[in-house]
């Protein structure tokens, strides 16, 4: 039987694409500055911890042999290049964002979100520049994994997914339903040319993945172990996102904050 459905066209291009953050193996290295964790981490609910550590190693392995590579070629191109390609990627994601802030009542932010995204469409060249920024419309960011849980929705127990990386119930739901719902994707598998879903979340994977190579090998090689350090930062780090807190002093995710999550 011939699958047409984009839900599932969708789901199997993204899960074998090289979105392969997440990644990290249970390595013990002792160092003076070793990442600690917080109270956080012990109230972290990790039922599958085992099958989670299992599935972790072999995202770091696959982010070590494919990822890490190709965004340390990536970073070599020339600025502008690097920028337009971040800023295009970034201009895709807007769709999901005002959906997403009209559903937590943020109709302020859902109209200069959407301002955002009609200046940067035209006058930025579809997205290559980002002229929106210029003006003072800045980019915020809110997925479906944020929305549920203003609504009150708890995370649910920790997951490891494979290739996507660390996750709960909660975020996991948001996950697919930004598949269903992602109007970009949408669109162009109606098209025909669901080959650009894969393409754009690879492309996404690799420029996120650039922005961050020194801080997550930090986190790497100076955890105690980093299977922990990473699950505690992934719940500091969505906790200020649920929260609308700045994060700029949280400890970087090995995980890439994907048209997906």
């Amino acid at each position: 039987m011939k699958i047409t459905s984009p839900f599932f066209i969708i789901f199997f291009t993204i899960l074998f694409s090289f979105n392969l953050y997440g990644a990290a193996s249970d390595q013990v290295i002792a160092e003076p500055d070793d990442f600690e964790t917080t109270q956080i981490e012990d109230e972290i609910y990790d039922p599958l911890e085992p099958i989670n550590r299992a599935i972790f190693s072999f995202n770091n392995v696959a982010d070590k042999i494919i990822l890490e590579p190709v965004a340390k070629g990536y970073e070599k191109l020339p600025s502008p290049i690097q920028s337009g390609i971040s800023n295009f990627l970034s201009n895709l994601r807007a769709p999901i964002v005002v959906i997403n802030q009209v559903l937590q009542g943020q109709g302020e932010n859902a109209f200069e979100s959407t301002g955002r995204f009609l200046i940067n469409s035209t006058v930025g060249v579809f997205g290559l520049f980002d002229v929106a920024e210029k003006i003072g419309l800045e980019e915020k960011e809110e997925d479906y994994g944020q929305t549920l849980a203003t609504w009150g929705v708890g995370d649910g127990f920790y997951i490891v997914l494979p290739l996507f990386g660390p996750s709960n119930v909660r975020d996991t739901t948001g996950m697919i339903m930004t598949m269903l719902t992602d109007p970009i994707n949408a669109f162009a598998v109606s098209e025909g040319e669901a080959w650009i879903v894969p393409m754009r979340t690879a492309a996404n994977a690799v420029d996120q993945r650039s922005k961050i190579i020194d801080e997550v090998n930090a986190l790497r090689d100076n955890s105690v172990d980093y299977y922990a350090a990473v699950r505690s930062s992934y719940y500091q780090n969505r906790n200020a996102a649920i929260n609308n807190v700045d994060d700029n002093a949280l400890t970087p995710l090995p995980l890439i904050s994907i048209e997906f999550e």
